[in-house]
């Protein structure tokens, strides 16, 4: 027995070997350590927290597979939004600007004369946009954890993972960025009621009030929440295959192209807090078209809050807070509301007139592409660099974006962050909508 120990010594010492010598010191190691094993007569359970600070404990034997498939959140408003090419160019909270031109009220009647009318100077205004943030996620390893784990899985695929993990926490925080600037910079909403499922004629009228907003009729899309995803796959005029053209959503489950729109999915739709300003009424000044600014009267409790939607007597329309001013805890004299832009699409006489406050409903959202603009770039460094070891550029395959994958040294451990700096911005209200849900 000590003869057949002896030669199977110098056999797996002679193989160990081999595997050092062409460069698989994994593999020479994990030899090493099940042979050590098997003559020993170990019983192949290694002592609880040899490894450090991090549970690897289940990762330790050799036949364990890494089976793990990192999940990943639908995403509809990263692809669905305008992408701006020169947010390298701006430091984080530094402000560029996109100009707005406005309408033109100026035309009128060609009268011939000898001398030209006169000069019709415009005002330019601009939409600012900043990169808000700048994030990091990271994870460690020490070389005792590496070590342990390269016995079995091999530490390269758990790091694999954690860097899909850090990509997908980054993607949903910019995805979750997005839909809250669209769901507070909406111009209007359109929905039955508060905690209901979109239906059919919700996405029409989505469409109607981007038409009347003028609006791009090409590259439209309309983000929804999964909830208002299965409502419209109810729907039989879509899966049926002899009223919907084809059997896209019936066969493959793709709700596809709807009044124009590109229909997409997102995890991170809002659905923020409703203010709790209730019984209250505007002033009894007279409303025109467009107006924006609503003056309030010393009526009602509780404040309104931006994002808010709203309604008012004897209009149809539901219009959404793009900015408040309160004075205190009610309404009080001197109070107003401001509505995103184009502003209000019913005139009114001198009155005073009821203003409701939508409750707290889901925001899925009809945009153009040109109404939301996300910027991304890497973190910006020093120009004499910082204290990484290594640094490469990790594009996520879903979504596009480029991160930042950093690799800095400790005393026998090491710690990685992936990171990205963006802005999101909401350039053109007027071309967003919200379907209520």
């Amino acid at each position: 027995m000590k003869l057949f120990q002896a030669f199977l010594t110098l056999l797996v010492v002679a193989v160990v070997a081999v595997f050092a010598v062409t460069g698989k010191f994994s593999e020479a190691f994990a030899l090493a350590a099940v042979s050590a094993a098997v003559l020993s007569g170990f019983s192949g359970v290694l002592p609880a927290g040899a490894f450090g600070v991090n549970t690897l404990t289940g990762l330790i034997p050799d036949f364990y597979a890494a089976l793990d498939v990192v999940s990943r959140e639908l995403t509809g408003f990263l692809p669905a939004a305008q992408r701006d090419a020169s947010a390298d160019r701006c430091s984080l909270n530094a402000t560029m600007r996109s100009f707005v031109t406005p309408s033109n009220t100026a035309v009128g009647n060609i009268t011939p004369a000898m001398t030209i009318p006169a000069t019709a100077a415009q005002t330019i205004g601009n939409v600012p946009f900043t990169i808000q943030k700048s994030r990091f996620a990271p994870f460690s390893w020490t070389g005792e954890e590496q070590r342990g784990v390269d016995t079995g899985v091999g530490y390269l695929t758990i790091q694999q993972d954690q860097i899909a993990q850090a990509i997908r926490s980054l993607v949903n925080e910019m995805e979750a960025d997005l839909a809250s600037a669209a769901a507070l910079g909406s111009s209007r909403a359109f929905g039955a009621t508060a905690g209901t499922a979109p239906v059919l004629a919700d996405f029409a009228n989505a469409q109607k009030i981007l038409d009347d907003n003028g609006a791009p009729l090409s590259d439209r899309h309309c983000i929804i929440d999964t909830t208002a995803a299965v409502a419209l796959s109810g729907t039989a005029n879509l899966f049926r295959v002899n009223e919907a053209g084809d059997d896209t959503l019936i066969r493959q489950g793709i709700l596809g192209n709807l009044y124009g729109f590109d229909i997409r999915k997102s995890a991170q739709v809002a659905r923020p807090t409703a203010g709790s300003m209730a019984s209250a009424t505007s002033t009894n000044a007279a409303f025109t078209v467009g107006q924006t600014v609503i003056p309030l009267a010393a009526a009602g409790t509780g404040v309104v809050a931006a994002g808010d939607i709203i309604s008012f007597a004897n209009d149809p329309n539901r219009y959404v807070v793009a900015a408040v001013s309160f004075a205190g805890a009610n309404p009080a004299v001197g109070d107003t509301i401001t509505l995103a832009a184009p502003g209000l699409r019913v005139a009114q006489s001198a009155a005073t007139r009821a203003i409701t406050v939508l409750a707290t409903s889901t925001r899925n959202i009809a945009m153009t592409r040109n109404a939301l603009l996300v910027g991304t770039r890497l973190p910006a460094l020093p120009a004499e660099g910082d204290m990484a070891i290594d640094r490469t550029v990790e594009v996520d395959p879903r979504t596009g974006i480029a991160f930042e994958l950093a690799v800095y040294p400790g005393f026998r451990m090491v710690t990685y962050h992936i990171s990205a700096a963006w802005g999101v911005r909401v350039m053109k209200p007027e071309h967003i909508a919200t379907i209520i849900g």
